[in-house]
C-alpha cells in the first residue's frame, strides 16, 4: 500500500510517499522506518524509478518506507536553487519527525538511505540527530563542492560570479547554494555518528568516484562505536541503472537492513 502525503517544512509543503508492508495494520507489531534522501536536482521517484522500486522491495521486508522531494524538487514547493545544505538537513529532520509519528513505528529502528548528494545530507543529518540509528549510503558524495562542481561544470562558477546565479537543467542555482557546498566536509564528520553504516558504490560510476566509498569506509572504521560494511558493485553506474546492478543493490541493502534489525531486537 502506498499513501501520498505532504509534510510541512517552515512555510512550504514537501511531497512524500509512504510505502507500507502488506501486514501493516493486520498484526500487532512495530515496524522499522526507512527514509530515502534523493540527490542533486533529483526527486523521490529517482532515475529509472530507482526509489519507487527500492521502496516496494524494502516494504516486503516488513519496513515502512518514506521517500520525499526536497523543497523545489519534484512536486514539493519552494525554489531548490535558493536552498543550502542546512535547509536539506532541516527538511530531512522534518520528514523524520513525521515518519516517527506514523502508527506502529518502532522509534528505535530509523534508517536513512541517501543517494549521491543525498548520501552526504543523510550523514550530516545523522551527526546532528540521534533519532537516526543506521545509515545506508548509495554512491555517496564525499566532497560536496568539488563533486557537484565537477557535475555542473567549473565554467558555470564564472557565470555565478558575474550574475549571482547560473542555470543547470532548468534550475537557477544561486551563490547561497554553492557556498553551502563549500561549508561541509562529510568525511571529516563521520566520528560524530555512532550507528551502523552500509556503503554501496559502483565501479563504473561516472559522476561520483568509487574512491569515495573506500574513503568513507576507512573513515568510518576508525570510530570506536558502530560497524561499517561496504559493497562494491562491478560495472554499476551512478544510479545502478542496469538490471543486474539494481538487483545486487537491492539485495545487499535488504540483507543488511534485515540483519541489523534482527540484531537490534
Amino acid at each position: 500500500m502506498i499513501r501520498h502525503i505532504s509534510i510541512r517544512w517552515e512555510d512550504r509543503e514537501l511531497a512524500a510517499a509512504i510505502h507500507y508492508p502488506d501486514s501493516y495494520g493486520k498484526e500487532n507489531k512495530k515496524y522499522p522506518v526507512i527514509v530515502i534522501c534523493h540527490g542533486f536536482v533529483g526527486t523521490k521517484v529517482g532515475i529509472n524509478r530507482l526509489f519507487v522500486k527500492a521502496s516496494k522491495e524494502l516494504s516486503l521486508e516488513e519496513c515502512v518506507i518514506v521517500r520525499f522531494d526536497y523543497a523545489g524538487c519534484g512536486e514539493s514547493e519552494g525554489d531548490y536553487g535558493q536552498s543550502c545544505i542546512d535547509d536539506w538537513i532541516s527538511q530531512t529532520q522534518s520528514v523524520i519527525s513525521h515518519s516517527l509519528g506514523v502508527e506502529h513505528i518502532d522509534r528505535e529502528q530509523l534508517v536513512l538511505i541517501g543517494h549521491s548528494l543525498g548520501g552526504a545530507v543523510a550523514l550530516l543529518t545523522a551527526t546532528r540527530d540521534q533519532r537516526v540509528k543506521r545509515l545506508v549510503l548509495w554512491s555517496a558524495v564525499g566532497h560536496p563542492f568539488k563533486d557537484i562542481t565537477a557535475i555542473v561544470g567549473e565554467e558555470r562558477l564564472g557565470v555565478l560570479k558575474e550574475s549571482g546565479e547560473f542555470d543547470y537543467q532548468g534550475y537557477s542555482l544561486r551563490e547561497n547554494f554553492i557556498e553551502s557546498l563549500k561549508k561541509y566536509h562529510p568525511l571529516k564528520l563521520v566520528s560524530k555518528f555512532n550507528g551502523d553504516v552500509l556503503l554501496i558504490h559502483g565501479t563504473a560510476d561516472e559522476e561520483i568516484s568509487v574512491n569515495h566509498c573506500y574513503n568513507y569506509y576507512y573513515a568510518f572504521r576508525t570510530r570506536k562505536q558502530g560497524i561499517c560494511d561496504k559493497r562494491i558493485i562491478n560495472g554499476a553506474n551512478h544510479t545502478f541503472s542496469s538490471g543486474a546492478a539494481y538487483s545486487q543493490l537491492i539485495h545487499e541493502t535488504k540483507q543488511w537492513i534485515g540483519q541489523r534489525h534482527t540484531l537490534a531486537i
